[in-house]
This record gives structure tokens, sequence and C-alpha cells, in this order.
């Protein structure tokens, strides 16, 4: 069981939870023996891209929450001592620091979930390992772009607030039943809300809002307690938005639950268009491949049409 916390001086949050360990059906052929999560993003795997942000954040404990056939997950944030000899001999420095920047970016850590129930139970496999501290939880869908600090914000908002914060974004009503979704209550800041409800996937005339929970949480460490008795939900499947309710409702339970209002840049990577379109904005804006690829890219378009 969880113990009673201090909400007005909440413990420094310096771990990550990254859930890995789903199949990637919808990458099918390609994610048949390689992660999803390592399907590059131009020239990085789409999981170092959210290491990197947790890193930037100040969380440099990360826990990855993975499965069967995700080994290369593991390799990819260790060392590798002959590439990096090789790298070193042919005096490629720029390359050798590519290849040595993924381990060094945090302390690495690795725990199977066995069984998939869902989301809740990936993030209940954590429980061990966080203990009784608030922790965030990232998913490797939603690529937040550096330049909008949002975790950074979140951890700001739950160390003054206490309990648990997430992050919603204003989606079309016709989008919403893709998305878990909050009923909320405005505060004195523009950027947070005080969520009192949450829904996961409801059809639009269900919805009570147009906020949609995207791939990034502050948890309070109570989430366990409540996700160890929490049923199938939606799908079948332990759901970390039917727990999160709990805490809404009941802010006895494990203090309020906020959500931090984004409208920065994020690069949905969960499905084959919007990675493909993720890959093409992300390749436009880097200094070394945009104008080449900008200028290729609007020829390719201009002769299409």
């Amino acid at each position: 069981m969880v113990t009673d916390m201090t909400q007005s001086h909440p413990p420094r949050i310096s771990k990550a939870v990254i859930p890995a360990a789903g199949l990637g059906t919808r990458f099918l052929p390609a994610t048949k023996a390689t992660p999803k999560e390592m399907l590059p993003v131009v020239d990085k795997p789409a999981i170092q891209y959210v290491v990197e942000e947790a890193a930037s954040a100040g969380l440099d404990d990360v826990l990855m929450i993975t499965g069967r056939n995700k080994r290369p997950l593991e390799d990819h944030f260790d060392r590798n001592y002959e590439l990096e000899s090789a790298l070193l001999k042919k005096g490629d420095e720029a390359r050798l620091a590519k290849v040595q920047e993924s381990s060094d970016l945090a302390t690495m850590h690795y725990v199977r979930q066995g069984d998939p129930k869902g989301l809740g139970h990936a993030v209940l496999c954590a429980a061990p390992h966080v203990g009784n501290e608030p922790f965030a939880v990232l998913l490797g869908d939603d690529l937040i772009d550096p330049r909008d600090p949002l975790l950074a914000r979140m951890v700001e908002v739950q160390e003054r607030h206490g309990g648990s914060v997430i992050a919603l974004m204003e989606v079309a009503p016709e989008q919403i039943h893709l998305y878990g979704c909050a009923a909320v209550d405005t505060t004195d800041e523009g950027d947070v809300v005080k969520v009192t409800g949450l829904v996961e996937k409801p059809d639009a005339a269900d919805a009570p809002s147009n906020y949609a929970i995207i791939g990034r949480y502050v948890l309070d460490p109570h989430v366990f307690d409540i996700l160890r008795k929490t049923e199938p939900g939606r799908g079948g499947e332990i759901q970390l938005t039917d727990a999160l309710q709990q805490l809404a409702v009941d802010e006895k339970v494990g203090g309020p639950v906020h959500g931090v209002v984004f409208k920065g840049r994020r690069y949905d990577t969960g499905d084959r268009g919007d990675y493909l379109r993720a890959i093409v904005r992300l390749a436009c804006e880097r200094e070394d491949l945009g104008p080449d690829f900008q200028a290729w890219l609007r020829s390719y378009v201009s002769e299409e049409m």
C-alpha cells in the first residue's frame, strides 16, 4: 500500500516510465522482428526521442516496460564497444558521438510486462521500481517537439498542486472517439485545467468535452493501489483512464487531477500515415537535411499536381 504523502512538499520527480510492450500490428510486416519503437524517424528510432524528452525534463531514471522480441530496445541504449572502436579508428568523431549519445541519456531499467493487459497493467508493472514517489509516464507514439517543453511544464504543475497531471489537447469532435476524454473546469492559469472526470474513447455525442488525453502523464503513486483493483474496461484491457477517473472524483485518494492543455508541436507516429507525416515534418526542419529535402518535396508535389 502507498502511504500518505505531504501534498505541499511532494518529492522531486526523477523517474519516468515508458510502456513499450505493444506488438505494433499496424506496422506489419516491418514489426514482425523489429519493435515498432525502433522504427526510424529520420535517423533516430522513435523511442530515443521519448527518452531524450524525459532526460531534458530532469527525469534521468527511466524504466521501460517491454515484452517479447523487444531486446533491440535494450541494445540501443547500451554501449556498443565494437562499433565505437571501429568509428574511433576511422576518426569518425561525429558518428561516434551519435552512437554514444543514446547510452548517455539516462540510467535505463527494463521490466517485461509478460501478458499484455493494457496500458493500466503496463503502468502497474512499474510499481516496484517507482515505489512511493510521483512519476511520469511517456507513451512512445506521441513525439513532442523539444522546443515545446510539455513534460517540464507538467512536472512544474504537479510539484505545485500535488496529485496527478495529464496532457490534454483540443481535437475536432469527430476525432474524440480515438482518445481518452476529460471533463474539466478552468483555473486561473490559462494552460491548466482541473479535471473532474475522464472517459476512454467516448462517442462524440457522449464526450464531456473536446479535450483529448495525449501520451504524457505525471502520476501520484496512489494510482498503483487503484490499478490493482481496476477491472478490465474498454477493449477488455485495464485502462489507465479508468484509474485516473477515480483519482479525479475522489481527491482524498491521491490528490487532485489537473490537465495541461498543450498547443505545441506534436508528432503522432501511431499509424502509418501520421508516421510518414512526422518524418517529413521533422526532416524539413533539420538544418542539415531541410533545405535540399524541401526543394525536392516542392518539385515532387508540383510535378504530381
